[in-house]
């Protein structure tokens, strides 16, 4: 599995990186870094060697973003992400193909941005309200939950939850960076019973902390520099690319 081209090493410390970039200045990256490490592996086996990766990234962000976070959100979140992380446990542990899995990501991703899209050009009294709604959540929680499982993609779905509940940039990635450390700490065991970590694959990782670490110093420079509007136009922009390779991955 890790006889690999000098091409496509370049490709993956890249993606580490972005990884890193993407957990502290700027979170819908990670979905492209996904896309793009399952087309390198397997895509079922590419979410094993992206996890412990993703966890590198977030302990460095949790640690810089430790104040700016929205604990009540965060706490409303996790019982319903933890029943869409047991969901998409229970459809990896009994299907091998990915590939329906990136396709239904992708249209959810997408939906959720045009739903958002619309709420801020034409947004009806509901849809102003509708973050604020207890269903919001009971939807939000178990969709980020299960992508963030079957293909470590619920970036984008956060992203676009995080946005339309209107938390400012700071707050959006330390918030973004205590959820995934959460979960991703979660998944960790389940990979590895599944199969999906084990010493070949965390070996490769420890070769990639370094590239991780000079992304997230450089999303950390680059946050301060964005505008709040630029700030969520960029965040959702990368959130329909990352939604439309899926789709066409």
């Amino acid at each position: 599995m890790m006889d690999l081209s000098w091409t496509n090493m370049l490709i993956i410390v890249l993606c580490a990186i972005f990884i890193g970039v993407s957990k502290t200045g700027l979170p819908t990256l990670g979905i492209l870094v996904v896309a793009t490490m399952a087309t390198i592996f397997p895509a079922r086996e590419s979410i094993g060697i992206v996890l412990p990766m993703l966890i590198t990234a977030d302990i460095i962000a949790v640690t810089y973003y430790r104040r700016s976070v929205n604990w009540r959100t965060l706490f409303s979140l996790i019982p319903w992400v933890l029943g869409g992380i047991l969901l998409g446990y229970a459809l990896l542990f009994t299907i091998v193909e990915s590939r329906p899995i990136e396709i239904i990501l992708g249209v959810i991703v997408l939906t959720l941005i045009v739903v958002q899209f619309i709420r801020e050009r034409w947004g009806a009294k509901w849809m102003d309200d509708m973050p604020e709604s207890k269903a919001f959540i009971v939807v939000m929680g178990p969709l980020a939950g299960f992508t963030t499982m079957v293909g470590n993609a619920a970036g984008p779905i956060m992203a676009v939850f995080l946005i339309a509940i209107s938390l400012p940039k700071k707050e959006f990635i330390g918030t973004g960076a205590w959820f995934f450390l959460s979960v991703n700490l979660i998944k960790l065991p389940m990979y590895g019973q599944l199969g999906l970590i084990n010493g070949e694959t965390l070996l490769f990782n420890a070769w990639l902390i370094v590239p991780i670490l000079i992304g997230t110093y450089l999303g950390i420079k680059f946050l301060p520099k964005v505008p709040q509007k630029h700030f969520n136009v960029i965040i959702l922009i990368l959130a329909a690319v990352g939604g439309i390779r899926l789709l066409l991955a």
